[in-house]
């Protein structure tokens, strides 16, 4: 397979496709450590169970497993489960999303780039998930660019037009990037994901350990459509965090020039904590697919009023709310677990 780094995507007529555009699969990795859960792998596991079942009633899911058991171990719960491929690759964790590939598409051929992950800003073990999207490109045999850039799927959120949304407190963060500015990084989304215009938003929920990613608060819904996560609680840390992100929204316009429509996203209603520190509950962390779209649910007040609020943005798709309650002890949900193949032809270079 060919390895590229110029001419740029960019150059070459590539751009990264909103969720929301056709799958031909959706990739996923099986949780293993139980240290890693704080002792919960057993739930999670078996809401993995639920969540790979729910997408593979729309479209083909590939499991990554990382080694014999995690294998047995999915490959027994999920038996029976149509359209599923199972792929032994070594890996520290599950957060596809962010250590994945980004797909991206020129009419209708398919690459990806591969961008640098080390775990939010060496957080946690980073290297075997680093090597993940080789492994995707040896399998799809597919022409990519590697790219020696710290990037996650989860701080960008595209409408597929070349309009990007991120926030200051990831992209930014000195242990990723360090010494890049703003523009710097715009011109890397611009040359490698086809991103013409960004719009920066300033920070995420508290104790988020990816330092403010985008996809827990602010989603596009369609090409000018977003929904942004509210907290009423004045008292909430995450009030004037929020406040300050949907202030900001309003005053925001599309790649041209056209305001956006911002519609408001409640946060769960109920303080989540895991020994002693805030979790991170979102509805936001929502996945697209093909017909349906994915949403974290916590056994909470306002599990019903943002599946109400989804469901009216999203009236061609069935909107499945799936419990997130033991996911979101590792930090994430369903957005962060998961990396779409957009549907095209694969493209050799």
């Amino acid at each position: 397979m060919l390895h590229l780094q110029e001419p740029t995507p960019q150059s070459l007529g590539f751009r990264m496709p909103a969720e929301w555009a056709p799958h031909a699969a959706t990739w996923i990795s099986w949780p293993s450590d139980n240290e890693l859960w704080f002792g919960f792998l057993e739930p999670v596991r078996e809401e993995f169970k639920t969540l790979v079942t729910t997408i593979a009633r729309f479209e083909p899911v590939h499991v990554l497993v990382r080694d014999e058991e995690a294998h047995k171990d999915a490959t027994t719960r999920l038996a029976g489960v149509p359209g599923l491929t199972f792929h032994t690759i070594p890996l520290d964790d599950v957060w596809f999303r962010d250590n994945g590939p980004i797909f991206i598409k020129r009419g209708e051929e398919l690459s990806f780039v591969n961008w640098v992950f080390n775990s939010w800003g060496e957080k946690f073990n980073w290297h075997k998930d680093n090597a993940a999207p080789e492994a995707v490109a040896e399998y799809l045999d597919m022409a990519h660019w590697d790219v020696d850039v710290v990037m996650e799927g989860g701080s960008l959120e595209v409408n597929g037009l070349g309009l990007c949304m991120t926030t200051r407190q990831c992209l930014l963060e000195e242990k990723r990037n360090p010494g890049f500015s703003e523009a710097k990084l715009e011109g890397y989304l611009r040359d490698y994901l086809g991103i013409t215009k960004v719009l920066w938003l300033e920070d995420g929920l508290e104790n988020d350990h990816t330092d403010g990613h985008i996809d827990t608060i602010i989603r596009f819904v369609n090409e000018n459509t977003v929904v942004c996560s509210v907290e009423p609680n004045l008292e909430d840390p995450n009030h004037a965090t929020m406040q300050r992100n949907l202030d900001l929204l309003k005053t925001f316009t599309d790649q041209d020039g056209n305001p956006l429509k911002v519609i408001e996203l409640p946060l769960p209603q109920n303080r989540l904590e895991l020994e002693g520190d805030r979790l991170p509950p979102t509805y936001a962390n929502f996945y697209i697919g093909n017909g349906f779209v994915a949403v974290p649910t916590y056994g909470d007040p306002n599990d019903e009023r943002a599946l109400d609020v989804l469901r009216a943005v999203f009236p061609d798709r069935e909107v499945i709310g799936l419990s997130s309650r033991a996911i979101i002890n590792g930090g994430g949900s369903f957005h962060c677990v998961t990396q779409q193949q957009p549907a095209g032809v694969i493209w050799k270079g």
